[in-house]
């Protein structure tokens, strides 16, 4: 394990959800529609949302596979031995368990974490044509979080409850309930939201809150919906497990292209500059594709000058705003010291995606990808960014 003299702040850790996630709190009128689990005889489980069959993320609710595994397993095409290790063992208590995570966190030299779901950001799509129920099954998810994790269970563990724009007032609803529990960040997915940009001036008071809270908004990766929204164009399966989609759904339809067009709406639509004090988080989307975006946003901002402006017309370079704004957690392999020199290194994050198959089997290892940023640049990294968005000491 990597010792480091300081404490780090991890801002891409997970948990597994239980079976019950959605339907603890779920309003009586939705029990059916909800997020739901149906275990059979031989202990299988059977997923469903809005009493259809739910395919896109296999659920992990007693077994996994160990922390950083899936490496191993693509030098294996038949990948036998990454689903010989998919085992109840490896589903540790600290996986499900806050008191045992912070026991684990203390072992691996992490000071505080910002945990995401493994599951929840991959829900939201294939309900969002309804937008009561999207609000009732994401609020009745933020409620089981706030019981299981909390929004900031003492000052270490800082839950992100999950919000949809797909109804404004429902929306504001739910992200002042939850900054008024403690929530120290919020998530919403990428990509369009029921035909507008999520900073059309339509969604201005949501964002008023988080600018008056100064309370930054994450966009993890999860399923955007591209594959149904755009894939069925291109003659690719609209409704895909995410494990079995192509190499075009994967390059072109998942991840960075979503993220990418969603940070460019942001930041040409105007938002910053109406809403000064809003930071946005890129968490588990990678990081290749940030100077291409930043040179690309400068690029067609004059193609496009006499073009509409939603939000208004704004001096400067886009890709200088959005620099400001936005903070991200790289991918581990991609050329860290490289995104540092464009975004600043107080502006990147250390990010593990512990305890997931495709992140760091020992979190502080992520050291390793910065070698040559002196103590500073690597204490800012390592844990000082982060904590100074969660607004910790």
């Amino acid at each position: 394990m990597v010792t480091l003299p300081y404490r780090t702040v991890d801002a891409d850790n997970h948990y597994y959800e239980t079976r019950d996630a959605f339907t603890r709190y779920i309003d009586p009128a939705y029990a059916d529609r909800t997020f739901q689990v149906h275990t059979g005889p031989d202990g299988s489980d059977q997923m469903t949302i809005d009493q259809r069959p739910y395919i896109f993320s296999p659920a992990k609710f007693d077994r996994t596979n160990p922390p950083g595994s899936l490496l191993e397993s693509l030098r294996d095409p038949a990948r036998a031995e990454y689903a010989r290790s998919f085992t109840a063992e490896a589903m540790l208590p600290a996986f499900q368990n806050r008191d045992a995570r912070l026991a684990l966190m203390d072992k691996q030299g992490i000071d505080a974490a910002i945990l995401l779901p493994s599951l929840a950001v991959c829900v939201e799509h294939p309900i969002r044509d309804d937008a009561p129920l999207t609000d009732a099954v994401l609020h009745a998810f933020n409620r089981w979080l706030e019981d299981d994790w909390g929004y900031a269970y003492r000052d270490r563990i800082f839950a992100v409850p999950m919000l949809s724009l797909v109804d404004v007032d429902l929306a504001v609803r739910e992200l002042d309930r939850v900054l008024a529990a403690g929530a120290r960040l919020v998530h919403l997915l990428a990509g369009p939201v029921g035909g507008r940009s999520p900073a059309d001036p339509h969604f201005d008071p949501f964002w008023a809150r988080l600018d008056e809270a100064r309370v930054p908004v994450a966009f993890h990766i999860g399923d955007s919906g591209y594959s149904d929204l755009f894939g069925r164009a291109w003659g690719e399966d609209p409704s895909p497990e995410v494990r079995k989609m192509s190499a075009f759904q994967w390059a072109f339809l998942h991840g960075d292209v979503p993220l990418m067009q969603t940070l460019g709406a942001l930041t040409y639509h105007n938002l910053f500059n109406r809403f000064p004090n809003v930071n946005v988080v890129s968490i588990e989307n990678g990081s290749d594709w940030v100077d291409y975006l930043m040179l690309h946003l400068d690029k067609k901002k004059g193609m496009g000058r006499q073009g509409p402006w939603p939000g208004g017309y704004f001096r400067g370079r886009p890709s200088e705003m959005l620099k400001r704004h936005l903070y991200l957690t790289p991918y581990p392999e991609d050329d860290v010291e490289t995104l540092v020199a464009t975004m600043g290194d107080d502006h990147v994050l250390f990010g593990s995606d512990y305890p997931h198959p495709e992140g760091l089997a020992e979190p502080t290892a992520f050291v390793s990808l910065i070698p040559h940023l002196d103590e500073a640049a690597t204490r800012r990294v390592m844990g000082d960014n982060t904590a100074r968005l969660l607004g910790l000491g």
